[in-house]
């Protein structure tokens, strides 16, 4: 009995952790913002005559909203979307202020991806309008509950079908979880789509019966994926059902297929490049998780109902698993190759720790598979009851690990992979430097530790372009100890002041100050802080 407490404690602790682990990358984003026209935290002389934002990959917009000065908040409806760049119209007459342009938009891999850029018309306000917060976590851990069920209705649903009718005829006891397995990954698929549409658009789970949300999910890339799984879901359910053995075997293997299809349309790996190896390997991945995850309930059940029946699944499922393992983990790799891009990622990202777990629940799955091949498989095929009642016990806690390890994926739809942060990092930084002698629109890139070009354009209370005698750049990072670093600028033919290969050897929060000689008695020190991604 105490064993029994015992293992139900480490599964609820594993359930938590996982849970946690959703909840702490709940606020990171996909799609990046590359540039904003006007740029963050600039002042302009006048109302600009247009808006734009581009990001790192197409993006379609679902919110556009103006945030005013005096907290009024203006809907953008009139833009035009060109390739990753949206041109946006702004309102007419806009008073001088500061202003906050939010937007919401949905990236390629059909996550909601929302942020905000700051501009001054005239002079900054005193206050800047405050924009609310866009995370609701109860929508994301319902996201995350909803990605649990429709993994564990594809794989342990389908994957099931698919064993009873081509694998383990002798397992057809299993229908009664196999059954309600498809259930529950059609409702999951349902739901998905409505609370998609929830994180989209930033509402709260209340909102979930407006009609208006459940058109911004299904119209993500992820609606894709839900209108085939939801058709594969009632054609694994016929298959389940069907009295002819040829009609339940190919409504099963062409579920199984779709299935597997449908999880290929959308997410990170599937919008990663190139698209041509990407998605293959991503339905190759699917297919051979569902063959393998399955089988585990039907062979449990015809092992412990039917012994003849349980040695003829027995002998099939061993001869076919290694090849879809092999299939699973050459698939694997190269997704994960791709996605990381760097060995280190594995401990300095969300999604590299998401990884390394799934690896760690992994390697426990491996030693339950050892144990079943090489010490369990032989004796029950020989006919060995108590061998063949240890090996359903084993396959019991081979299908509670299989779904840890499902758990543990679905956190991956609010995390970021590495090659998506490498994008974001490569972009350059911009900063406005506004005092009273002069102004400086500064641009770093790439916006990261490491060699990176500081350019800026130096301009004069009056918007007008300034030439002064010299500029020299001083960067310094009081909290890593590191003192202030001179840097001369050049004028250049476009009439920005550069220094190119300036090395900042760390990420962080570093100081920028810039010594502009207006003339041999005049020095204008402008000063501000810009932050470099590691």
């Amino acid at each position: 009995m105490r064993k029994s407490s015992l293992g139900r404690s480490g599964v609820l602790a594993l359930l938590a952790g996982i849970v946690w682990c959703c909840l702490a990358v709940a606020a990171m984003a996909h799609a990046s913002l590359t540039a904003a026209v006007p740029s963050d935290q600039s002042v302009l002389a006048g109302p600009p005559k247009a808006l734009s934002l581009s990001f790192s990959e197409p993006v379609s917009p679902l919110v556009l909203k103006l945030v005013q000065p005096d907290g009024d908040v203006a809907p953008l409806e009139n833009f035009v979307l060109r390739d990753r760049t949206l041109e946006i119209v702004p309102p007419d007459q806009l008073p001088n202020g500061t202003y906050v342009l939010t937007w919401r938009v949905v990236s390629e891999d059909g996550h909601p991806v929302a942020g905000s850029t700051v501009f001054s018309i005239g002079a900054p306000s005193a206050s800047a309008p405050a924009v609310a917060g866009d995370v609701d976590r109860s929508v994301r851990a319902a996201l995350w509950l909803a990605r649990v069920g429709l993994y564990a209705g594809l794989f342990f649903g389908i994957g099931g079908v698919f064993a009873i009718r081509w694998l383990i005829p002798g397992g057809d006891g299993a229908a009664r979880i196999v059954g309600p397995a498809l259930v529950l990954g059609l409702v999951a698929t349902v739901v998905s789509a409505g609370l998609q549409g929830l994180d989209a658009l930033g509402l709260p789970i209340p909102r979930l019966i407006d009609q208006s949300v459940w058109k911004a999910g299904l119209a993500t890339s992820f609606g894709s994926t839900v209108a085939v799984l939801a058709c594969t879901f009632l054609a694994a359910a016929f298959a389940l059902k069907a009295r002819s053995i040829l009609v339940g075997r190919t409504a099963s293997a062409g579920a199984l297929i779709a299935g597997s299809l449908a999880l290929a349309l959308s997410g990170h790996a599937s919008a990663a490049m190139p698209q041509w190896l990407m998605r293959p390997a991503v339905f190759f991945h699917a297919v051979t998780i569902a063959i393998w995850i399955g089988a585990l309930v039907p062979l449990a059940y015809a092992l412990r109902r039917n012994a003849d029946a349980g040695r003829a699944g027995l002998d099939r499922f061993s001869r076919l698993i290694p090849l879809a393992v092999g299939v699973l983990a050459v698939a694997g790799v190269l997704l994960a190759v791709v996605q990381v891009e760097h060995p280190a990622a594995l401990l300095s990202t969300a999604y590299g720790n998401v990884l390394l777990a799934k690896l760690a629940l992994l390697l426990v799955l491996f030693v339950l598979v050892a144990v079943n091949r090489w010490a369990l498989t032989g004796p029950a095929h020989a006919g060995a009851a108590q061998a063949r009642n240890r090996l359903v016990r084993v396959i019991a806690i081979e299908s509670i690990v299989m779904l840890a390890i499902l758990a543990t994926a679905a956190t991956w739809r609010f995390t970021p992979p590495p090659r998506a942060l490498a994008v974001a990092a490569a972009q350059p930084v911009e900063i406005h430097i506004h005092a009273d002698k002069a102004m400086a629109e500064v641009t770093v890139s790439p916006g990261r530790a490491g060699p990176v070009d500081v350019s800026a354009i130096i301009l004069s209370p009056d918007f007008t372009p300034m030439t002064p005698k010299d500029v020299q750049f001083v960067f310094s990072n009081p909290a890593a100890g590191i003192e202030p670093m001179r840097r001369k600028a050049l004028l250049d033919g476009e009439g920005r002041w550069r220094a190119e290969g300036v090395v900042l050897p760390q990420a962080g929060l570093w100081r920028l100050r810039i010594d502009v000689l207006i003339s041999d008695f005049e020095l204008v020190r402008l000063q501000d802080e810009v932050r470099i991604a590691p």
